[in-house]
């Protein structure tokens, strides 16, 4: 269970930074409809997430549960590091270490806006509606409240709160339907210093690894021989993977949100029916069906509304 969190919250710090970087180079002059306070905010956001050492306390709340961490990041001699510590629950920690921060991977390169499709001339802004307005203090920090509305059905909206100083994400709220606020991401305290604080020890700690940006990953095993693919997705929604090769998972992002589709041979028969729980912005959809005669069970898991999901599993198809 700490250790889904502990993702989430590491989305939020850092994947949700360099997600909003595709909204960054987007010339608000190109794009009448985008907010280009927004896109400036966004676009200092993305640099000082990379060069900036901080620490603190990070609560995230959803479903009437909440959590609290201890997080830090430090930059050092040109490489990252970040570490999450659990102070509810058993103090589990995960510690990412020894990244390059010029190393953009082909994932950051897309929500940066350097991949984007070709008919999304205003980045992030074709799909979602930005504007700048004021927020409420966060961890005793003055902040920038950049608003986040979807253009349509098929995505969440979110509302960010910046350092006015610093440019960090110091909040984010994912909106549903009805402006449901579905889980909230905030510091209750930070810090910024070089100066990292001691941990606690634990016997649960997950070190997550980075993959070079000067080698090739080592091949995967999968139990999907046949190469698939999926018929619908949102406008905006762009592969981060290749989508021909054989895999058990494809991962799709539009920039804010993302989410990915796993594929399981099954060798019996499926039943009826459909599987669904979810956890504030998440949203885990699972279904068995049959393609070519073959039973499978299909699942889609990521920040994007239930009917999204369900429509995403509904035209998977393999490739001829």
């Amino acid at each position: 269970m700490f250790f889904s969190v502990a993702k989430r919250l590491f989305s939020y710090l850092l994947w949700a930074a360099f997600s909003l970087v595709a909204a960054a180079g987007v010339n608000a002059t190109v794009c009448p409809d985008g907010d280009a306070l927004a896109l400036s905010w966004l676009d200092k956001m993305s640099k000082s997430i990379r060069q900036t050492n901080y620490h603190g306390v990070v609560m995230l709340q959803r479903d009437g549960d909440m959590q609290v961490m201890q997080v830090s990041h430090r930059v050092s001699n040109g490489h990252s590091s970040e570490r999450l510590a659990e102070l509810t629950g058993g103090g589990a920690q995960v510690q990412r270490s020894g990244h390059p921060v010029d190393c953009i991977h082909p994932g950051d390169r897309l929500l940066r806006g350097e991949a984007l499709l070709p008919e999304d001339t205003c980045g992030i802004a074709t799909h979602y509606r930005l504007a700048v307005t004021s927020g409420e203090r966060v961890a005793g920090r003055e902040v920038v409240r950049i608003m986040v509305n979807p253009r349509d059905i098929y995505r969440f909206g979110y509302v960010v709160d910046l350092d006015e100083e610093t440019g960090i994400l110091l909040k984010a709220q994912t909106i549903g339907h009805g402006r449901k606020i579905l889980e909230t991401m905030q510091f209750a305290h930070i810090v910024y210093s070089d100066e990292l604080p001691e941990f606690s020890q634990s016997d649960a700690v997950h070190r997550a690894q980075h993959v070079a940006c000067d080698a090739q990953s080592a091949p995967a095993q999968h139990r999907i021989t046949r190469a698939w693919s999926i018929g619908w997705l949102p406008r905006g929604f762009t592969a981060t993977d290749p989508s021909t090769a054989p895999s058990d998972r494809r991962t799709y992002t539009d920039g804010f949100a993302v989410f990915s589709v796993f594929l399981e041979n099954l060798n019996v028969a499926v039943l009826a029916g459909e599987g669904l729980v979810k956890q504030g912005g998440t949203t885990s959809y699972t279904r068995g069906m049959r393609i070519d005669e073959q039973a499978v069970l299909v699942t889609v898991i990521g920040e994007v509304p239930v009917n999204t999901a369900r429509m995403v599993a509904d035209s998977l198809d393999w490739l001829q």
